[in-house]
């Protein structure tokens, strides 16, 4: 069965995934782009942006793996873009420009109806108005047989964790405080008995710590 799964997800000291104030300037809110600073001084990292050079160490191979055995994504409108409300004409068609760094499906949480946009290399943005198990499921379908990653942002991995969807979750913590902006955790209410921590290992800049949390019956 596949397995829903979390990579990578920056998190400061504080508990923080991303600033407040989310806009085309700061499209990790303000000062949460020092969440992500680590990611650009590894060698993949640097790659997604058409750059060279770069660690080669632990922290590049959290990165090089995050996308093994995975065959579609699921994403929050939020991580797709800082578009609010109905789309009408605005052109906006992700961050990543034409060939985005996932290369399958990708089935973005939104309110508002969209068609998909096709993209190079193999990436789809498909727009499911039908909430969280919607796009599980279409996600999984499209995987055919591999898992399915989940991105941000901060709200939509929360409403994962509470519907107990979540089959590993790997934080990448990182030494900074940032006073403000978006949590995973709050009103958990139980959602994350179970998980346990099946890796922890300091990378050059960050930590990393993975939870895993079997299925019933495994």
């Amino acid at each position: 069965m596949a397995k829903l799964r979390v990579h990578n997800l920056a998190m400061s000291i504080d508990g923080y995934v991303a600033g407040p104030d989310q806009s085309r300037d700061d499209p990790l809110g303000v000062g949460g782009l020092r969440l992500h600073e680590w990611v650009f001084e590894t060698r993949s990292g640097r790659a997604m942006i058409g750059q060279e050079g770069g660690s080669e160490e632990l922290d590049d191979e959290y990165l090089r793996t995050a996308n093994d055995g995975v065959g579609a994504t699921v994403m929050g409108r939020n991580m797709f873009g800082p578009i609010r409300g109905p789309w009408g004409d605005d052109p906006w068609s992700g961050w990543w420009g034409d060939d985005p760094p996932y290369h399958h499906p990708v089935f973005v949480l939104t309110h508002h109806a969209r068609p998909p946009i096709v993209k190079e290399g193999g990436t789809t943005f498909h727009f499911v108005t039908g909430g969280i198990e919607a796009a599980l499921e279409a996600a999984v379908e499209a995987a055919a047989g591999a898992d399915v990653r989940l991105g941000g942002g901060a709200s939509t991995v929360a409403q994962y964790l509470r519907a107990g969807l979540v089959d590993v979750l790997g934080l990448a913590l990182v030494p900074v405080l940032l006073e403000a902006g978006e949590r995973i955790f709050d009103d958990m209410q139980g959602a994350l008995e179970g998980f346990a921590c099946t890796g922890f290992a300091a990378g050059d800049s960050v930590l990393h710590a993975t939870f895993t949390k079997p299925r019933a019956g495994a």
